[in-house]
């Protein structure tokens, strides 16, 4: 097998790099494909070797995790987690039959993209991850931080000219109207505000620390030293590098070339462009949110070119089924094994289950019918039962309530459900939405498209209609990123301080 096709190449898939996850999306696709566990349990092993933690409990737990939170409490839980939700979307596309042309990664990406293509194994996977982590943390974790401009790279670096600061850096050039620069903390405040002078749209990226920029040099040697010590396998499918701007070849020693990525940009929208000339149509994001499926859209437009996200929520949905579908369709992943099949026994093999249905699969079906006439009776049973009698009032009688306390709920009588209601009638008029868009879990800004501006001009008017009291200090808009969240923040207030719905609201 070449690891240069210079054509041939049909499917490429991509893994993320920071801010590359979503944690709904991934407990989702868990409960359908169980990939994600066998993935992640190797992961645990390394994780609890390393930080007494099992990644999966801190992703699958009680508590749901997003990646804000990762950034905040456990920087090297984020990275963990970015590296295995591409790992595992790649194991669930490869199990449906979906068989890439090229690899490709977006910066921390490229660490699984080489994993996926057998570099290394999954378990050394993570230990680089978090050797990556680690080398700059002992740096005292670089005071810095990344910010996406609305500006082409060549413009980006005349505005840095301008700053004149050794450490700044173009770190990605995702698209002709987005490039990445990183560095020191205090001097990205400079090019924010000489951006903000010139109309150039600023948005800090998340991330633990500032990636691609010379002041991370120092931590590169140590990392090299450690990822040499690994064992390096031969690649069973090419891997083409948006940082070196060319294919891994055999006699590559990867620990060398994986430090340079501390220093070196991310030129991914050249790559993308590389694979594009080399015959990719097809493009699949393999890991968490829509990031890079986004960027390639931005990058080919015009073209045919198909870009397809998979662990990400799409008006409240995985994008994964759809992609999945759209593969199939191409011809690009084999034929669905049956619905049946992949939700009740996914990992018993077709033929054994076919076998299995054909002899016992008519007395499964009238169990489930059975179970669901009961079911049935006793769901109506309950809705006809009869409102208890009221007793008859005493003839001294306390007095009637007055018309406004009647036609006020008590708070704890605003339940959820309405008030969820409510909210998204108002957000849907106000954004000239379709209400249906926004389910409990539908991301604002990361699904809908709604920037934190119009957040807090909603959130606003959402506090004068309800009469809630001043935001405090603290407040952080982020945490509130989806209508349930932004519901349960509302009904809370409403409670804590015995507020009442409007009569426009309750009308």
């Amino acid at each position: 097998m070449s690891s240069n096709p210079s054509t041939g190449v049909t499917t490429a898939f991509l893994f993320p790099g920071q801010g590359g996850f979503d944690g709904e999306a991934l407990r989702r696709a868990k409960e359908r494909h169980p990939q994600i566990g066998r993935v992640f349990e190797r992961l645990d092993a390394v994780t609890e070797e390393l930080y007494a933690r099992r990644i999966s409990e801190v992703l699958f737990g009680e508590r749901k995790a997003d990646l804000r939170d990762l950034l905040d409490n456990d920087p090297w839980a984020s990275q963990v987690a970015i590296y295995g939700a591409g790992l595992a979307a790649y194991e669930i596309l490869a199990a449906q039959g979906a068989t890439p042309d090229v690899l490709a990664g977006h910066s921390l990406g490229e660490i699984t993209a080489l994993v996926a293509a057998g570099a290394f194994s999954v378990e050394d996977g993570v230990r680089i991850v978090a050797q990556r982590v680690a080398v700059i943390e002992r740096q005292g974790g670089v005071d810095g931080r990344m910010v996406a401009l609305a500006a082409s790279a060549e413009r980006t670096r005349k505005l840095l000219e301008l700053v004149d600061e050794p450490l700044l850096a173009v770190a990605t050039e995702n698209h002709d109207e987005q490039t990445v620069v990183s560095g020191p903390a205090k001097i990205l405040d400079r090019v924010v505000a000489i951006a903000g002078q010139l109309d150039v749209g600023a948005i800090e990226i998340d991330t633990p620390f500032p990636f691609h920029t010379p002041a991370l040099a120092p931590a590169a040697p140590e990392f090299a030293a450690y990822v040499r010590k690994l064992d390096q396998h031969p690649l069973n499918r090419p891997v083409y590098s948006p940082i070196l701007q060319r294919y891994y070849e055999p006699g590559d020693v990867l620990a060398d070339l994986l430090a340079e990525h501390f220093t070196r940009p991310v030129r991914f929208a050249a790559a993308v462009r590389h694979l594009r000339e080399s015959g990719a149509e097809v493009f699949v994001e393999a890991g968490g949110r829509a990031a890079l499926s986004k960027l390639v859209a931005k990058v080919t437009d015009g073209s045919e070119v198909r870009s397809l996200p998979t662990l990400a929520l799409t008006g409240g949905r995985l994008a994964l089924d759809g992609t999945l579908e759209a593969l199939r369709e191409a011809g690009l992943a084999a034929p669905e094994r049956g619905g049946l099949a992949e939700l009740l026994a996914p990992s018993v093999p077709s033929d054994v289950f076919a076998a299995y249905w054909s002899e016992r699969g008519h007395m499964v079906l009238e169990l489930v019918r059975t179970e669901l006439d009961a079911f049935r009776k006793s769901a109506e049973a309950e809705r006809a039962e009869p409102e208890p009698a009221v007793e008859a009032a005493p003839e001294t009688a306390p007095a009637a309530p007055s018309a406004s306390s009647a036609s006020e709920p008590r708070p704890e009588e605003y339940d959820r459900e309405r008030l969820f209601d409510e909210l998204r009638t108002l957000y849907a008029e106000a954004l000239e939405y379709p209400e249906d868009v926004f389910e409990d879990e539908v991301q604002l800004e990361a699904e809908l498209g709604v920037d934190s501006v119009k957040q807090v001009e909603l959130l606003s008017r959402v506090s004068s209609r309800y009469g809630l009291p001043p935001r405090e200090s603290g407040f952080r808009l982020a945490t509130y990123n989806t209508m349930g969240k932004i519901t349960d923040f509302v009904l809370q207030q409403m409670n804590d301080q015995g507020a009442h719905a409007p009569a426009s609201a309750t009308g």
